[in-house]
């Protein structure tokens, strides 16, 4: 299975609040220090709130 089928199947999450994120208001991004992809959800981008990679433990806002 390539890599863009398993990401494909597995569910998306905010790395933030745990919600699955579905829809077009939600964020996705590579970490800026380990390049691993970060879902985050319209609300805590709204909000502002702090997020950590769960790979490398990078931190930001």
């Amino acid at each position: 299975m390539s890599e863009s089928e398993q990401q494909g199947s597995q569910t998306r999450s905010c790395v933030s609040c745990g919600i699955n994120i579905s829809g077009t208001n939600a964020a996705a991004f590579d970490c800026p220090e380990c390049g691993t992809q970060i879902y985050r959800c319209a609300t805590c981008r709204k909000q502002s709130n702090l997020y950590e990679c769960p790979d490398c433990g990078f931190t930001g806002p």
